[in-house]
């Protein structure tokens, strides 16, 4: 997977998140509406996911990164193959998180488009993603890159 720049955003690139970022990554994901109520400290958690996702192939923590190499952004990409679609490859988005300091500068378009392009490049047939419906503005922002509400999403917790 060919990562680097992120075209259109000077001094940011794209790259595989690595296990001393996963504080970063944690503290994003924490500054956000639902996450300030479900992310912990606790970090040997985090740890763990963190070590599962990296050995896993099908799987990619992608962070954003200024200048100075901190942490601005993060996204989960997933690959499913599934026998539906004539055995097609999908594309998983998950935990999608831009720093408040660059919403609304096209960094998130930017890191959308570079990811599906991505997925394009790995074969998958299809981009899909869930959003909480307290996200307005991320749904909102999902349909504008062109995402579309074609299936209901359904969740039961387990804990």
């Amino acid at each position: 997977m060919s990562l680097g720049a992120l075209p259109g955003v000077p001094g940011v690139r794209v790259a595989e998140a690595t296990a001393d970022q996963v504080p970063a990554v944690v503290e994003l994901l924490a500054n956000d509406m639902l996450g300030r109520d479900r992310e912990s400290g606790a970090t040997d958690v985090y740890d763990e996911a963190f070590a599962t996702i990296d050995a896993d192939p099908t799987e990619h923590l992608l962070v954003l990164l200024d200048e100075q190499d901190v942490v601005v952004g993060t996204l989960q990409l997933g690959f499913v193959r599934s026998l539906s679609r004539g055995g097609a490859l999908r594309a998983q988005i998950e935990a999608v998180r831009v720093s408040e300091t660059l919403r609304g500068q096209g960094v998130g378009r930017a890191l959308f488009t570079f990811v599906i392009e991505l997925a394009r490049q790995e074969g998958a047939v299809l981009v899909q993603l869930t959003s909480d419906l307290q996200r307005d503005g991320a749904i909102r922002f999902y349909e504008s890159l062109g995402f579309v509400h074609s299936h209901a999403g359904l969740k039961l917790a387990l804990s």
